[in-house]
């Protein structure tokens, strides 16, 4: 396995991790009530997942 042979300094270890980002999650609409949900969830707008009805959604008042 690879060793390095000397240390790195602070700058050059923390310029390996400039490109570590966190991505946006990828928002899709709904089939049903064309809402923005993420992608293979159940909608939290209507209930339902992949146009069928999964889970019952609480009406607000």
């Amino acid at each position: 396995m690879a060793v390095p042979k000397r240390r790195n300094s602070k700058a050059r270890a923390r310029k390996g991790r400039t490109h570590w980002k966190t991505a946006a999650p990828t928002l899709v609409r709904c089939g049903q009530c064309n809402a923005l949900k993420p992608a293979h969830y159940v909608c939290p707008e209507c209930g339902y997942y992949a146009r069928r009805p999964a889970v019952a959604v609480a009406e607000e008042n």
